[in-house]
């Protein structure tokens, strides 16, 4: 497969191919970021890119492919996060300049289940500052992939447009009161909030509860 073909299959078809050695982790993780690095200047999904964090991993995840390690059927899948969520090592920003040097020293539960099932994160998405709400980035405003006059809705416009245009294989966000949905929406995507209490909110920077 051309790895310029990569970040068009869905995260499933990505995990099987990978799964049957057809795709490596490291091959997957270089598609996409080069397509980031290419596009994203003119979307601004990232806040914060992790070139060496996802390479590393992606060779830690083909290692352990090829040892017979299999975690599952995201296992090597590239995947960003929106930067409401704390990741140990690399700076967390909640959109916001306060904390625009804040570097967490343990992962938020969901980047935590995400490492144990394999997934390699390629970075940080941005979103509205403290997840307000409304059109307010503080960095930069994320732009529609599909209409770059356009935005995203509510706060986790990074998530939308990053899956939208194909800059992660799949991305977790957070919703309060639309802030998955909205930016899916306004994408053509689905985004799905679980039903409260499903899934841990722990190291979140909440909104509000």
């Amino acid at each position: 497969m051309d790895q310029s073909d990569i970040p068009f299959l869905t995260a499933a078809e990505l995990g099987q191919l990978i799964k049957t050695k057809e795709v490596s982790p490291v091959e997957a993780v270089d598609a996409y970021l080069q397509r980031i690095h290419e596009l994203d200047h003119k979307i601004n999904s990232y806040i914060t890119i992790c070139d060496d964090e996802a390479r590393q991993g992606a060779k830690e995840s083909e290692a352990a492919l090829m040892r017979g390690e299999y975690r599952g059927i995201l296992h090597g899948v590239p995947v960003a996060v929106k930067d409401q969520l704390l990741t140990r090592g690399i700076r967390t920003t909640s959109g916001c300049p306060a904390y625009k040097d804040f570097v967490p020293d343990h992962d938020a539960t969901v980047i935590t289940k995400l490492k144990e099932a394999g997934d390699i994160l390629l970075g940080k998405l941005n979103m509205v500052e403290l997840a307000s709400g409304g059109f307010s980035h503080s960095f930069s405003w994320t732009r529609n992939p599909w209409d770059l006059r356009r935005g995203l809705g509510s706060s986790s416009t990074g998530s939308g447009a990053a899956t939208a245009a194909r800059l992660c294989a799949t991305s977790l966000a957070e919703d309060t009161g639309g802030s998955v949905r909205w930016p899916a929406a306004f994408a053509g995507m689905v985004g799905m909030r679980p039903s409260w209490g499903r899934i841990s909110r722990h190291g979140l920077l909440p909104g509000a509860w």
